[in-house]
């Protein structure tokens, strides 16, 4: 698993921190052992095929459910011996849209502010600075049935943020989205993070956390395979390597004999050369080739994406999911 190199110093305080967690369900068990650390204000993203236990760990650093074992602490409270200050530290959006679909959006808003007992006024304020700000407005009064799924989404974490929570938990945020509404969502929780709230992400979209996460942690056989960002994760799997294209034959000839270890394609002049995608294995390439005095028309580096890590680190145990985009994965 990668670790912080010795030499960065001491870390700044976690918002979020776990040791040891452990839950099981009757005879199954869910978590063995998980450990967690999130930085405030940064995306942290939680990757695990259908039923490894990310709700799960959503579910107990939120209070909802009881650990069986393990310490946490969120925004510094102890998860066992202080609850209330965890939940008035967080908010939380499951895969499961809260909204109330018989109110209007601005209703489910103000519902919202009268259980974070704010007083009328300020509940009305900060209400409508939100649906503005989830460009919701014009929908305000009508009927949160009617909202389209990204509507609801976006109306989902707007309630959330209703008790200015240091902290959100969103459980698979955008499952069931088109591709539009997703990007929305991206852009929505890109900004909560510039403003300084710390995200703990679950999804099944490996493409997701690619695009948001800050570190991305593998959950599988009840525990973190692996973890790291998005690019030490990609270095972790096999199937990296320096692509060089020559124009000149007498060159590609020169260039294969000094890469030794390079798949040759003589139909295209072109070298494939293994590498784990980092600045040294590139260096090295770059150098021999300059001790045999030659230069590549051209250079590309192509490194394992995600897909290939998840299945690398869980052994492809993913379901079979027709109508599903190639990064859709639970």
């Amino acid at each position: 698993m990668p670790t912080p190199d010795e030499g960065e110093g001491p870390q700044p305080p976690a918002a979020v921190s776990a040791i040891g967690l452990r839950k099981s369900y009757g005879d199954k068990v869910v978590l063995d052992g998980v450990d967690l650390r999130i930085q405030a204000g940064s995306v942290f993203a939680l990757l695990g095929p259908n039923g490894a236990g990310k709700t799960t760990v959503v579910k107990i650093l939120s209070t909802l459910v009881t650990a069986d074992g393990g310490q946490a602490q969120v925004a510094g409270h102890d998860l066992a011996a202080s609850p209330d200050g965890v939940r008035a530290a967080i908010g939380v959006t499951g895969q499961f849209s809260a909204v109330d679909g018989l109110i209007t959006g601005e209703e489910n808003m103000l519902l919202m502010a009268d259980l974070h007992h704010l007083s009328k006024h300020e509940g009305r304020q900060v209400s409508a600075e939100l649906l503005e700000r989830f460009d919701l407005t014009e929908a305000a009064r009508k009927p949160a049935s009617t909202y389209s799924g990204g509507m609801k989404r976006r109306l989902d974490i707007a309630m959330t943020l209703v008790g200015n929570p240091r902290i959100i938990f969103l459980d698979e945020p955008t499952t069931g989205l088109d591709p539009r509404s997703r990007h929305t969502m991206w852009g929505i929780i890109r900004e909560l993070v510039t403003g300084g709230t710390t995200v703990l992400l679950t999804t099944q979209y490996l493409e997701e956390a690619d695009e948001l996460a800050d570190r991305i942690a593998v959950l599988h056989d009840g525990g973190i395979a692996a973890e790291g960002t998005a690019d030490e994760l990609k270095r972790l799997v096999p199937g990296g390597h320096v692509r060089l294209r020559f124009t000149d034959p007498a060159a590609y000839r020169t260039a294969a004999s000094a890469l030794d270890e390079a798949s040759p394609h003589d139909e295209t002049l072109t070298l494939q050369v293994p590498s784990d995608g980092s600045q040294r294995a590139l260096r090295s390439v770059l150098d021999r080739l300059d001790t045999a005095g030659i230069e590549a028309d051209e250079l590309t580096v192509h490194t394992p994406d995600l897909d290939d890590v998840f299945f690398a680190l869980t052994g492809g145990t993913v379901p079979n999911q027709p109508n599903q985009p190639k990064e859709a994965v639970r």
